[in-house]
């Protein structure tokens, strides 16, 4: 039998799967950020589980130092994408390599 913390490590896998794809097939840039912050979340989910797994606090720590990075990473990537859409009055990312040449 599966117990919870192996369920919780499968979930957290399979939302990683889902915002690696995200990433991968996305033209926009907000989605694509949307999909790195669940590839994030999903790691902190995987970090909390294990922690819980082996009743160690290590796993809710590393949570706090991903939802920092996080925040920060969300700050720095609305700030570019601003940027972005100023210059280039698009946020499709075909078309912003089509601009490149």
């Amino acid at each position: 039998m599966i117990n919870s913390a192996h369920m919780v490590l499968i979930v957290a896998s399979v939302l990683f799967a889902l915002g690696l794809v995200g990433v991968l097939t996305r033209k926009n840039v907000v989605f694509m950020l949307i999909s790195v912050e669940i590839m994030l979340n999903a790691s902190g989910l995987a970090f909390v589980a294990a922690g819980a797994k082996w009743q160690q606090p290590d796993g809710q720590v590393m949570f706090l130092f991903i939802l920092a990075m996080a925040a920060a990473e969300v700050s720095v990537g609305l700030a570019l994408v601003l940027q972005i859409y100023h210059q280039h009055k698009t946020l499709d990312v075909d078309r912003l390599k089509e601009l490149r040449d």
